[in-house]
């Protein structure tokens, strides 16, 4: 069993989150909702959780397809429902970029599987209708 310990910190809506091993993510929402700008929207976190899942499962693969990963970058571009509540997440663009010395092909696999198979945040996402789309980009 996963354990999470949410405290507020600043304002009304400004909290920590912290998890067993002491990990602390800073939350809040936006200033014109009454919020500081003290940390990411739990809306924004669920973004950054979809790359950083995925980004693990890509360097897991190719470390294990002995590539060499010099530097890794994703953006995340993403689309909320409008006009609904709760406003899910309707579509999102994952652009990977890897450095080094790196076969495409494998890759572009690396991403597929983990955009496929083993990344349960994409997973999670797409049960709930999310589309998700994804590049890739790789230089020396």
């Amino acid at each position: 069993m996963v354990h999470i310990e949410l405290n507020r910190v600043v304002g009304n809506f400004g909290f920590e989150a912290k998890d067993a091993n002491g990990h602390i993510v800073k939350l809040d929402t936006t200033e014109a909702n009454g919020g500081n700008n003290f940390g990411a929207s739990p809306m924004q976190t669920m973004l950054m959780a979809l790359g950083g899942c995925s980004a693990i499962d890509v360097v897991s693969i190719l470390n294990k397809q002995r590539q060499t990963v010099v530097d890794f970058n994703i953006k995340i571009d993403a689309e909320r429902e409008q006009g609904k509540e709760p406003a899910l997440w309707k579509y999102v663009k994952i652009n990977f970029f890897l450095k080094g010395e790196i076969d495409y092909d494998k890759a572009y696999r690396a991403c597929q599987l983990s955009m496929e198979k083993y990344c349960s945040v994409g997973a999670t996402l797409m049960l709930a209708g999310c589309k998700i789309d994804w590049e890739l980009q790789i230089s020396e």
